[in-house]
């Protein structure tokens, strides 16, 4: 099951249908932007997926470590993806 913008319970940026395709495959060395929901979505899934573990529990668990953990500052997809995957190992 995908995570959807319907779980999501941040406000977010939202663009059209043209640039959401180009969030496919793998975390990429792009920058992250917290605020754009279609990078959210693309990064929980890629979470979710990696794990296995298609919940939205988890979905909204890597959600709130975004909002409420992940260090500020410029990041890349791939050091937020590894970041979370590593916290997401600790619980």
């Amino acid at each position: 099951m995908l995570f959807t913008k319907e779980h999501l319970s941040g406000f977010y940026k939202w663009f059209p249908e043209t640039e959401r395709s180009i969030f496919d495959g793998n975390a990429t060395r792009r920058l992250f932007d917290r605020f754009n929901g279609n990078q959210i979505l693309f990064i929980i899934n890629l979470l979710m997926d990696t794990c296995g573990n298609y919940s939205i529990e988890l979905g909204k668990k890597i959600e709130e470590m975004i909002l409420d953990k992940l260090p500020l500052g410029t990041k890349s997809e791939l050091t937020v993806y590894n970041w979370l995957y590593l916290e997401i190992g600790k619980k």
